[in-house]
């Protein structure tokens, strides 16, 4: 399957205002493909020969920035379709009704948000249940330094041994 694509680059820059737009898409993909339903399929058993032929087809995708796409086959007509806005912030922009309000008079945050704020003080690095280190070794259980090697090891021998003897 062959493919060729045809991009696009657009951009503007207005000095005086400041401004500057930059946009880069795929415009236009041609690619072959297998035609479905038309293919040959011969064979000779006699001679033992076989012969295969199999229809191909020219498949176009037209891309726009303002969410169109048209498809369809190379020498006939393209179907355009409209394709569903997509927001570009995860969530809708949030203003509360009541900027200048007391505590007491605000509305309470929406329980998604509240969830999606938690989840930021947990990937900010800021935990909500943080312990001391000293805290924490105090659950841990004590170190045994061995002075020498071979105690450590009799000591986990017997043990072992206990354990084949109980069962």
């Amino acid at each position: 399957m062959a493919t060729s694509e045809l991009s696009c680059q657009v951009s503007e820059e207005n000095q005086e205002r400041r401004e500057a737009f930059w946009a880069e898409w795929k415009d236009l993909t041609l690619s072959t493909r297998p035609e479905e339903g038309c293919s040959l399929h011969e064979e000779d058993t006699q001679r033992h020969e076989t012969y295969h032929q199999q229809g191909q087809c020219q498949a176009v995708v037209q891309r726009s920035p303002w969410l169109v796409m048209r498809l369809g086959i190379l020498g006939h007509g393209l179907q355009e379709y409209q394709l569903p806005y997509q927001r570009v912030l995860p969530l809708p922009i949030f203003t509360p009704a009541k900027v200048g309000a007391a505590k007491e008079e605000r509305e309470e945050t929406p329980i998604h948000l509240r969830e999606l704020l938690a989840l930021e003080t947990a990937l900010g690095g800021q935990c909500v249940e943080r312990q001391d280190v000293a805290e924490i070794t105090k659950q841990l259980p004590p170190v045994v330094s061995v002075s020498k090697p071979g105690t450590l090891r009799r000591t986990l021998s017997r043990s072992m041994s206990q354990e084949a003897q109980r069962g």
